[in-house]
């Protein structure tokens, strides 16, 4: 048998670097902004709906799962691929 993936509308923001805010996205090293003369490099990732940390690369699309607290990151190209604008 054969299946087609239903149509979905998804939120997503594509995620540039800490300097871009966004509710689903967590830090290690508690916060701290990257400052390399300091030697703090913070990673930064959002929860997916497994519980897992899935981490950022800049240029990373972060997508909204359907229960608005959990996220996953997709890569730019993927995306592109995968999704199209919807107007509203």
């Amino acid at each position: 048998m054969k299946f087609r993936k239903k149509p979905v509308v998804v939120k997503a923001v594509q995620w540039d670097g800490p300097w871009i805010l966004h509710p689903g996205i967590g830090t290690e090293n508690d916060g701290k902004m990257p400052n390399k003369a300091q030697g703090v490099e913070v990673r930064f990732y959002v929860t997916t709906i497994h519980g897992q940390r899935a981490y950022l690369a800049s240029g990373d699309w972060i997508i909204a799962e359907p229960d608005g607290i959990h996220y996953y990151p997709c890569k730019p190209d993927i995306f592109e691929a995968t999704y199209e604008p919807v107007e509203e």
